[in-house]
Formats: structure tokens, sequence, C-alpha cells
């Protein structure tokens, strides 16, 4: 396994139960400062840090006096609005000594299957790393209701180290891996090092939520390491409590490491590739070589446009003689896209109305 000090971009999951005292309801603000001072280290090194964050039921639910035990859902989304804005302070109050910017980002379930919601999500977290911030996501419950929710923040990281290409995701627990059987109860429970594949045999060993905070137990982690492990990106659980839980991992903490079974890049590609295009863009020559030296599609380059398509759908792009160059996401509608064909980019505005994206297809949405 690569070491988490060469990861590129990584996503760290944090539970409610390490963030938020059981007990008074309070944050652990020392552990909290703790995990700053893991950020910022990372961010030294050169890597983007996406946090996947619970902890604003939990917090709201102290503030509003609800006790202990289950909440309905209004309860849940009245705690979730005045948690949220503590937990985003919290953050921001301990990663601004390092000069590190924060981002509140919430999302939903919807917002990770609709491809139009996801293009909006992935280019608004990709734009925030490259200035260099820190996103803070969370599930938006304070909207979100059952049909729409993850329910777990486990699952909802792994989606989240999807979209922005992580190489890395780090799920901090109350455990420090997978074992064979519960340790608590099986003296003869191992932890396993390495999992290359999820089997039955593996399902079989995961249990249910242990903490009275947190909604995920083994089995969620599991469904995200399945997915982070299609999509290309490598995971560890591991034990989360302790000061410092990165640096510890780093310097080689017990963990269960799940290994990506193909590239990211390779991974997202074969996503957009088996998708059926809903449109075709005829691009001029100097589009098609630009697109064979990896660049994005402009605008300027469309010389035709042919079929009914929405924000995020597939398209082909194809040459004047109709021979089919690449497949892509795009980032404008079929009705949109006939506007703008052939102008440059800093025309879209004043064609539109209203400020768009520079480019139609971006390159990592594109598949040659």
């Amino acid at each position: 396994m690569a070491a988490l000090s060469e990861a590129k971009r990584v996503v760290v999951k944090i539970g409610s139960a390490l963030l938020v005292d059981r007990a008074s309801g309070t944050l652990r603000a020392g552990w909290l400062e703790a995990l700053a001072q893991d950020v910022a280290w990372l961010k030294g090194l050169g890597a983007d840090v996406v946090l996947v964050s619970s902890g604003s039921i939990a917090l709201g639910r102290g503030v509003l006096g609800l006790g202990p035990g289950p909440l309905t859902l209004e309860q849940s989304q009245a705690a979730a609005a005045v948690g949220q804005i503590r937990l985003a302070r919290a953050y921001e109050e301990a990663l601004a000594p390092y000069g590190i910017t924060t981002a509140q980002v919430l999302v939903t379930l919807d917002d990770t299957q609709n491809r139009r919601r996801f293009l909006n999500s992935r280019a608004t977290l990709e734009t925030l790393l490259g200035m260099g911030a820190v996103p803070i996501v969370n599930e938006n419950d304070t909207v979100a209701t059952d049909e729409i929710r993850y329910g777990d923040n486990d699952r909802l990281a792994a989606r989240v180290a999807m979209t922005v290409l992580a190489d890395q995701l780090i799920l901090l627990s109350d455990v420090d891996g997978l074992y064979s059987g519960n340790p608590q109860t099986d003296p003869g429970a191992r932890r396993l090092d390495i999992v290359k594949e999820i089997t039955p045999e593996i399902e079989a060993m995961a249990g249910d939520a242990g903490s009275g905070l947190s909604r995920g137990g083994m089995r969620t982690k599991l469904s995200a390491a399945k997915t982070a492990m299609a999509s290309g990106c490598a995971m560890a659980i591991t034990e989360g409590a302790k000061l410092r839980p990165l640096t510890a991992l780093a310097e080689g903490a017990p963990a269960t490491w799940f290994p990506p079974q193909q590239d990211r890049h390779v991974a997202r590609k074969g996503w957009i590739a088996a998708m059926r295009p809903r449109g075709t863009l005829t691009v001029d020559a100097g589009a098609a070589q630009a697109l064979a030296g990896g660049k994005s599609l402009l605008p300027a380059g469309v010389a035709g446009v042919s079929g009914q398509f929405q924000r995020g759908d597939p398209v082909s792009v194809t040459d004047p003689a109709g021979t089919v160059l690449a497949t892509g996401l795009s980032r404008y509608s079929d009705g949109e896209t006939r506007a703008i064909a052939g102008h440059r980019s800093d025309e879209i505005e004043d064609i539109l109305g209203y400020p768009g994206r520079a480019v139609l297809i971006h390159r990592d949405d594109l598949v040659t």
C-alpha cells in the first residue's frame, strides 16, 4: 500500500462519536485541534484534503436540550440546523491558525446520483481544492428525508472520494480495523491488515453499529470500501479516538487497508464510456486536434449540435466526417450548447445572460 504521506488527495471521514462527547453533548475541542495539526501536516506535504464530518445533529441536540434516545425526523433536522453552524465554526477556528481556509458543503444522496447535481458538486469541490481550501462535507440533514438520505457518512465519504478522484479514503472509527469476529466478545478474533476483495465471507465478519452517536457499523464501512475500491481509491479503517490519528496511521498504527482494484482515472473513464450518448457534438479540425492532445472541449470548437440532452448527460463528439472522437459529459444543455457553439468562452455570459462554465466538456469527463 502507498503510504498516507505519499497521497495526493485524501478524504477523511470523521464520526460523531469522535467529535462530540457522548455524555455532555459538547465538542471534543482538544481532539479536533489535534486533527487540525494532521490536516496541516498533510497539506504541507502537498496533498488536497476533504473532511466528511458527522456531528451536526449530536451537537445540536445538546443545545436544544433533546435527551438521549431516538429522535423524530423533524427533531433531527432541527438539531442539524442548530448544530451545523457550530460544527462549521469549530472547523474554521481549528484550521485557521495554520492559514487553512475551510468551506462548508452540504449534500444529499440525490446530489451524487443525479448526473447534473454530481457535476455541480464536483466542480465546486474541485474549485475549492484548487484554491487550497479544505471542504467540510456533511449530509444535508436539514432537508434530506429517508428516500434521499445516505443515513451514514461512511458511504457518503466513499462517494465524495469517487467524485474528487481521491487516491486514499480514511475512515476514522472506534475500532482499528476489520476483525474476523467481535474482538470485545471473541478473544480469538484477529484483525485483517489487507482485504483485497470483499467476499461473502468478509461481509459475514461485519457487525452492526456499536456507538450511541454513530449510525454506521462495519457493514456500512464495507459498502464504502466496495465503492472506493471500484473507483480506484484505497481505503483504510483505523481507530480515530487517539490524538493525531492520521499521523499515527502514517507511522504504522493498526488498520485494515482495502487496495484499489484499478486506477481511479481508468475507473471514471470506464463509467463514462458505458453511458449511452444522448446527443452529438460535431467539432472542427482545431478542436479535434486539441482533444487528441488531452485538452478540454471549448464552445469555440463546436460546429454542430444534434439531439436533446441536459447538463451532465453523455454526448458523442465527432469530427466533420462523422468519426466518433470521444464521449463526454456536457456541462450545458442542448439549447445552451447550440447558443454558444462557435463562440469564445468569454462571450458565454453575454449570450446566455448568466455566467457559465468556460469549457463545454472538461477533459476529466472525456473518454477518447
